[in-house]
């Protein structure tokens, strides 16, 4: 279902049928909100939208990315692979480690990266000085790409929950690339963070329960008082995938895919049409409830297979991944945060027949190794 925002005098506006009067005139406000399509609004908000959160409507998009993980045989070459992301407008990609052939087949192409730093190299980071770091850096990425091209540093992968033995390096080991960059006057430009699993969440339904385990509280406190400090934003690889998949009996696949034509779920105020803003909001409420008021959310990692698994199949990664990319174009953002696009990742570029675990998590390439779509997608 499909929502028209029109707007006819400087005293009202309409979104469809529903007339919102304001007491000032709005079109130098909405130059552009004539004629601008609004899909499913009403089904990701409150049914009752304040004049502001339609304002912010017409946001700016937000960056939309694609993971690069190249856990598989017979990729293709890397020139290749950048002429396959340039020829589909993808302009942001997140490597997963710093290998230098890989950052050289990006430099100067004006691709953004998110590039990972290995749970391996946590401890020498953090048991190191400053200096270290700083050496570390200027070695293994700034050596191989241009810092402009540099979006973020992604300081491990799924630490807190999935990999615990790294847990106490993380924030030393961000706060001495921290002041590395500082050194090089990047900090402002490249910004460090390390992207946690869903399952670093006790609970998540509704979004307004979302809280962090218990267990990982020392840890996730100190992380997330070192993203305030410096600006930076909490990653998160969200999969309401593996959601569904484990409590179908719960949650639709219409939910899950975007494809409910009413809120399905009433958390307070808030009105939620799918999974993914849910699973979103989730994390804003538990990061609120510890005290971190407004910083920022991407998510790093989300997809559907293709194979695999149940209702693993390319018409529901494209209805998926669709879906996805259309809502940060928009820039309309979560309930909980309106007008707020999220920058995203999809995973995954290729499938990767290297990776270990169900045979599903093979199967969230996007490409083929030829170059050609797997399904009709849009980054654009």
């Amino acid at each position: 279902m499909r929502y028209k925002v029109h707007y006819s005098s400087c005293t009202n506006f309409r979104l469809n049928n529903s007339r919102f009067n304001v007491n000032f005139p709005i079109t130098p406000l909405l130059p552009s909100i004539s004629n601008r399509y609004i899909t499913q609004v009403t089904h990701d908000f409150s049914h009752a939208l304040t004049l502001t959160q339609l304002i912010s409507l017409a946001a700016v998009a937000a960056p939309i990315g694609i993971c690069y993980g190249r856990v598989a045989d017979n990729l293709p070459r890397p020139s290749d692979v950048i002429n396959l992301l340039t020829s589909n407008g993808i302009s942001n990609v997140r490597v997963f480690n710093p290998d230098p052939l890989t950052l050289k087949s990006f430099s100067g192409t004006g691709i953004n990266l998110i590039i990972g730093v290995p749970n391996e190299i946590l401890p020498s980071l953090a048991a190191g000085s400053p200096t270290f770091s700083l050496e570390w850096l200027q070695s293994n990425i700034f050596y191989n790409i241009p810092t402009n091209q540099i979006r973020y540093l992604a300081v491990g992968n799924e630490v807190l929950s999935k990999d615990p033995y790294y847990s106490p390096f993380v924030v030393p080991a961000m706060t001495n690339l921290y002041q590395a960059l500082q050194t090089l006057n990047l900090a402002n430009s490249v910004k460090l963070s390390s992207p946690q699993a869903a399952s670093v969440l006790s609970a998540s339904y509704p979004p307004s329960s979302g809280t962090f385990d218990p267990y990982i509280v020392s840890n996730i406190v100190p992380l997330l008082r070192f993203l305030n400090d410096t600006n930076s934003p909490f990653m998160v690889n969200v999969y309401p995938y593996l959601s569904y998949t484990s409590s179908s009996e719960y949650i639709s696949l219409d939910y899950a895919l975007f494809r409910s034509d009413k809120a399905v779920l009433q958390d307070g105020a808030l009105a939620y049409g799918n999974l993914f803003y849910a699973s979103i909001d989730a994390f804003i409420y538990a990061m609120e409830k510890q005290g971190f008021v407004g910083v920022p959310l991407v998510v790093t990692e989300t997809g559907w297979p293709t194979s695999g698994g149940a209702e693993a199949s390319v018409e529901n990664a494209l209805a998926y991944n669709e879906n996805v990319v259309r809502r940060a174009l928009a820039g309309v953002g979560t309930p909980k945060r309106p007008g707020q696009g999220v920058e995203v990742y999809l995973f995954d570029l290729f499938d990767e027949d290297g990776k270990s675990g169900e045979e599903y998590e093979k199967h969230f390439g996007i490409f083929g190794l030829d170059g050609s779509k797997i399904y009709d997608i849009r980054f654009n």
